[in-house]
């Protein structure tokens, strides 16, 4: 735990940087309020509620929704991060073999954590890598062995992992496992028989490590372009692009390899990325550029303290809280309804988490590792 001297966001810093990873990590507490469970429920169906509610859950296999963003957006924006923390690093003399045991330190903590987390909840050992935290030690990882590169070397290293991943499904050979875009039947399944010994019920594969590293690769490029002394509008036009590329390859690939994120086909990787371009460039648009700061400060508090957060609401934070709050909001709200007592439970749940964090925010409370 540090301890760190910020009474406020400094404003030399670039914001779009914190509300976005900080709107991420909001979005990804909220569901461990089970509000989007609720927003579908049967009651609300063909509601906008239940419409909102359905783009708040995974798509079932070949599609995109917004949920499913929101991985490839955790993952990005710790790319974004990486050029600004080294970089301060290297600037007052660390050297780079000071921050590759830091970052090498850091990757095993995420592993750790990202295994641990799956021990918890059955209370015994077990061994699941499909967590985002497990899949983040790698391509953090990766992504800082690359980062001092060339810009096409680290371009053409993140095609090669989504060639390699592509190849890999589409050639597979052991039978039962070679039907590249099938559930539990695809080589990301059969490593995980390999690995784990089980699958993962809901189609999910450890392998999706491999080609995800691309959206942190992409998310340190990005960094580097926001900390360039380009103008704000090249900036802008540069990330903008980029997105705008990825969005039409990743989608126009779709009849050849299906936008599948529980698998992480190429074509979602690049279509995924596309949007985290955009969702970024959008973001320092407003806020870096045209100064609108005070809402995005709400969420950014969040993203002072991503890992805490993440861990409290993974390991029963939120069913702690949820005992608390309902007997009173049952109590008040019961003649509404089940569904919506439901609802503003869960709500009420998400904004005491959100305060947790701007607790420790307020006291300069920022855990890190």
């Amino acid at each position: 735990m540090n301890r760190q001297t910020a009474t406020t966001l400094k404003t030399d810093r670039i914001f779009a940087i914190d509300f976005f990873r900080g709107i991420t990590m909001f979005l990804l507490i909220g569901e461990s309020t089970h509000l989007y469970h609720y927003l579908v429920a049967p009651s609300l169906d063909e509601t906008i509620i239940s419409a909102i509610g359905t783009q708040l859950h995974h798509h079932p296999w070949n599609g995109l929704r917004f949920w499913d963003l929101i991985q490839p957006f955790f993952m990005f924006i710790v790319g974004v991060s990486m050029p600004f923390s080294f970089g301060k690093r290297w600037q007052r003399g660390d050297s780079w073999n000071l921050t590759f045991r830091h970052a090498l330190k850091r990757s095993f903590l995420l592993l750790f954590f990202g295994w641990a987390l799956y021990c918890i909840g059955p209370g015994k050992l077990t061994f699941e890598l499909w967590n985002v935290l497990a899949q983040l030690s790698f391509t953090y990882l990766v992504a800082f062995l690359l980062m001092r590169k060339s810009i096409p070397t680290q371009i053409i290293v993140t095609f090669l992992f989504l060639i390699g991943s592509e190849l890999l499904y589409r050639l597979f050979w052991v039978s039962g496992f070679d039907q590249p875009f099938t559930p539990d039947h695809n080589f990301g399944s059969w490593v995980d028989l390999q690995l784990m010994g089980k699958l993962s019920g809901g189609h999910w594969v450890a392998f999706n490590a491999v080609p995800t590293t691309a959206h942190t690769m992409w998310g340190v490029l990005a960094g580097m372009v926001l900390k360039s002394s380009r103008t704000n509008r090249k900036k802008i036009q540069i990330l903008l692009l980029a997105g705008i590329i990825g969005i039409i390859i990743g989608y126009a690939l779709n009849p050849v390899t299906p936008v599948i994120k529980r698998i992480c086909t190429s074509s979602f990787v690049l279509a995924s990325g596309g949007w985290s371009f955009i969702a970024l460039a959008l973001s320092f648009w407003l806020i870096d550029v045209v100064g609108f700061k005070k809402v995005p400060a709400f969420f950014a508090i969040v993203g002072m303290n991503p890992l805490f957060i993440y861990l409290l609401t993974n390991t029963g934070g939120s069913r702690w809280l949820w005992g608390i709050v309902k007997p009173f909001s049952f109590g008040i709200f019961s003649w509404m309804g089940e569904v919506p007592s439901e609802i503003i439970t869960a709500s009420i749940v998400w904004f005491l988490l959100w305060y947790i964090c701007y607790f420790l925010y307020k006291r300069k409370i920022f855990i890190r590792i």
